[in-house]
């Protein structure tokens, strides 16, 4: 009999162990956290630079930043006026989970911010199984992709909270089918809340910003 199930299953069970444990702290701290996932060049990082500055005075933001290598992220963050910006380097994996950001969060005074991000490693498969204890997860999908990923990714698809739409500024030069993609997103996780934005125009930042200031406030 294949062993590669019950491991699975074993690695995943225990992770979500941690992960209630990680939610527990963080809402002790009267924190809101946000799990972002996307595919690399996406613009996960853009965002949490766009994201910051529109925060600055209303919101005191952590950012957690997952890469197999580089502090280039989580540098990005600092200089985009995150109050705290940690890096976490995989070491190969192509995700975080719930014993990374423990690790993380030992690093942090959570009782001195509102709201924290953790951007996880760019990928769109290995993420959506690993649960971290934030409480929402967002997906940042973008026009260069193409319009076909929630069909070929629906595990991520279906498990997000929230997805944005980024790079909409290149709508009119790319053959991207708005109305097929979202047709993908809808089968798979029906009513989810989308912001379609672009982090080089600003365009639709605001409602995503009001979404976190809500979320923070909740």
């Amino acid at each position: 009999m294949p062993l590669n199930i019950p491991i699975a299953e074993n690695i995943l069970s225990a992770n979500d162990r941690l992960a209630e444990e990680n939610r527990t702290r963080i809402e002790a701290a009267g924190l809101f956290s946000i799990n972002m996932m996307a595919s690399p060049g996406a613009g996960k990082t853009s965002l949490i630079e766009n994201t910051l500055p529109r925060l600055a005075d209303k919101v005191r933001v952590a950012v957690v930043d997952g890469d197999i290598a580089t502090s280039l992220d989580a540098d990005r963050a600092a200089a985009a006026g995150a109050q705290a910006s940690i890096q976490i380097n995989t070491g190969g994996q192509c995700h975080l989970d719930a014993v990374m950001l423990h690790g993380a969060l030992d690093q942090l005074d959570l009782k001195q911010f509102d709201l924290l991000i953790v951007e996880n490693v760019g990928n769109l498969v290995c993420p959506a199984d690993f649960r971290l204890g934030t409480h929402k997860s967002v997906l940042i999908a973008s026009i260069p992709e193409g319009d076909d990923k929630p069909y070929k990714y629906p595990g991520m698809y279906r498990g997000v909270d929230a997805l944005v739409i980024n790079k909409i500024d290149l709508l009119p030069y790319i053959p991207f089918k708005m109305d097929f993609f979202q047709r993908g997103v809808e089968a798979l996780n029906p009513g989810v809340i989308t912001f379609p934005l672009s982090c080089r125009t600003g365009e639709g930042l605001d409602a995503w910003i009001d979404w976190l200031v809500q979320n923070v406030k909740r």
